[in-house]
């Protein structure tokens, strides 16, 4: 794991609109690029030493499968994918370069789509 992936006022930003949107349900955020990763929020509740290397792998692979499957289908352009499991969801939100993924307790749909909007807004600006 790196510790300057990203420049700090981004990773502040992202922790902070990923907060604003998720509140306490927020359980971890990480950045990741498709080598490396630094995970910028954890909650104190949670396991701290998760080893993320194949997650990050996966959600990687997991972006470019998805983006080249829908491409051009009636559905519209790749936005961000949902994964559900039994303890909370995982929110990915990536692009050609860079990505992060959200990991939280229960929410609603809309919450979904602000964390992703926020996160990719903020990437964005790095660019």
């Amino acid at each position: 794991m790196s510790d300057s992936l990203l420049a700090e006022e981004a990773a502040e930003k992202i922790r902070t609109v990923s907060r604003t949107a998720i509140g306490d349900s927020l359980r971890s955020v990480t950045y990741f690029t498709r080598d490396d990763y630094d995970q910028l929020y954890l909650r104190n509740d949670l396991e701290q030493d998760a080893d993320l290397t194949s997650f990050i792998g996966h959600e990687w692979y997991g972006f470019k499968t998805a983006q080249a499957a829908y491409e051009g289908t009636e559905l519209g352009a790749y936005k961000y994918t949902i994964r559900a499991f039994d303890n909370g969801y995982l929110v990915r939100v990536t692009d050609e370069r860079e990505g992060v993924f959200v990991t939280t307790d229960g929410l609603t749909m809309q919450d979904f789509e602000n964390v992703a909007t926020s996160i990719k807004e903020v990437l964005r600006e790095q660019q």
